[in-house]
């Protein structure tokens, strides 16, 4: 970690782009001279000062000892003898560091376990293109920032057509490592938005620098060396130019749905994945869209007025909480046959309340806000919210968000808004928990 001096506005706002000074000197015992009357301002870079990594220290004049306490021969006045000098990483201490690592823990607890799946893949009108049966095995192994998550994958191949009576029936299933994932990777690369009283996670596989320039980090069976993808697993295109991962937990079993953003080069989405996942060994059966509501029903359990409360968090294992506030969120469908939806926050901490009103058109199961905000409604109780073009935020200059929610019962649904800079950098994740009423 580095140690950088800041002016007081910088400092209690985290920015560590334009320091006074790095003392920085790489050997582990960076040390400041205190020789100045005034109040220092010290944060660790790279992120580390969100997570609490920063110290403001006041110095001051030492002051005459008391006429009443006279300073015996032999003896030292501590305060006289202070060299203004200081060792800076015994005052940044352990608690953020800690802070930090234990949320990377959390997150590899949570993820932990043997995951029966159905892996579902649609079009941007909510179409479904593609389903297959897969099961997905995570661990752990090391411990504090050494600590690594690994994940294997194994996709059920479909009946050989050349088997011969007798054989076994027993199905076979490809095996695929995933790319471990550390501390350093999922802050750095992956952006992780991580919500664990929540149990909710949001991660960017990869990104396009914004459409110009690709880094390939590994998109569900592809990586960035080249390697053969799984057999019976559709790929998005060679060079998307984001692939977002959003997961939720239920509030009622031991299950969760990841889902997946997946936008082209041009910022266009192509794809959406849906695994829906329940925790148990391999006899278990993975939960199925194939009991769900017809594609004329999807957009009816969202209908009415939502109330709830929701947390803004930045982005990384460090991440701390930017705010909450209590929402309302109400989608009617008026005269004309248009989606109105209204959406308003009070801050828990300014008491300010803002206001959101879209009206949208509904052509099968794509909903278009004024604005060029889509909704694609899917099967379970499921939507995925995202911008119509993505490029012409970027050339406007303005960020973007993308949305994930699921209505697990018709009374409660949980969302998950993911918040990109101009740049495709993910900023900020927010999770919401409502009920209907």
């Amino acid at each position: 970690m580095n140690v950088l001096e800041l002016n007081k506005t910088n400092y209690e706002t985290c920015n560590t782009d334009h320091p006074l000074h790095n003392w920085t000197t790489g050997a582990g015992r960076d040390v400041v001279p205190l020789n100045v009357t005034k109040t220092y301002y010290f944060a660790s870079g790279k992120g580390f000062c969100y997570g609490g990594m920063k110290v403001a220290i006041h110095v001051e004049n030492t002051p005459p000892p008391p006429k009443s306490a006279p300073v015996r021969s032999g003896s030292t006045n501590l305060l006289t003898s202070f060299k203004g000098q200081i060792l800076i990483p015994a005052l940044f201490a352990t608690a953020a560091v800690s802070n930090w690592w234990g949320s990377f823990e959390k997150f590899c607890h949570l993820l932990a376990g043997q995951w029966v799946d159905s892996k579902h893949q649609f079009d941007g009108h909510g179409n479904l293109m593609h389903k297959i049966t897969t099961k997905l095995a995570v661990g752990s192994y090391g411990e504090g920032e050494l600590m690594s998550l690994l994940q294997t994958l194994y996709i059920k191949q479909p009946p050989s057509t050349t088997s011969f009576s007798g054989d076994d029936d027993e199905p076979e299933w490809f095996e695929y490592k995933i790319k471990e994932t550390n501390m350093f990777t999922v802050d750095k690369y992956q952006q992780i938005g991580f919500f664990p009283k929540e149990k909710a996670y949001a991660l960017r596989y990869q990104t396009a620098g914004m459409l110009e320039t690709v880094l390939r980090q590994g998109v569900l069976g592809e990586d960035d060396i080249g390697e053969e993808s799984p057999r019976n697993l559709k790929l998005p295109s060679k060079r998307p130019s984001i692939v977002c991962e959003n997961c939720l937990y239920s509030l009622e079993k031991d299950r969760r749905v990841r889902a997946f953003h997946i936008m082209d080069p041009n910022g266009i989405l192509e794809m959406i994945l849906v695994f829906l996942e329940e925790r148990g060994n391999g006899e278990a059966i993975p939960p199925s869209f194939d009991n769900f509501k017809e594609d004329s029903e999807r957009i009816l359990p969202h209908l009415g007025t939502w109330k709830g409360h929701s947390r803004t968090t930045r982005t990384g294992v460090y991440g701390g909480t930017i705010t909450e506030a209590d929402t309302t969120a109400v989608l009617e469908m008026n005269k004309d046959g248009q989606l109105v939806q209204d959406i308003t926050s009070t801050s828990g901490a300014t008491n300010i309340t803002t206001n959101v009103h879209w009206t949208g058109t509904m052509s099968e199961n794509l909903v278009t806000f004024n604005g060029g905000f889509q909704l694609t409604l899917l099967p379970g109780g499921i939507y995925m919210g995202y911008p119509s073009d993505v490029a012409k935020n970027v050339q406007e200059s303005t960020s973007f968000h993308l949305e994930f929610c699921w209505l697990e019962s018709p009374g409660k649904r949980q969302r998950l808004i993911r918040t990109y800079d101009v740049e495709g950098l993910a900023v900020s994740s927010t999770y919401f928990i409502e009920s209907k009423g």
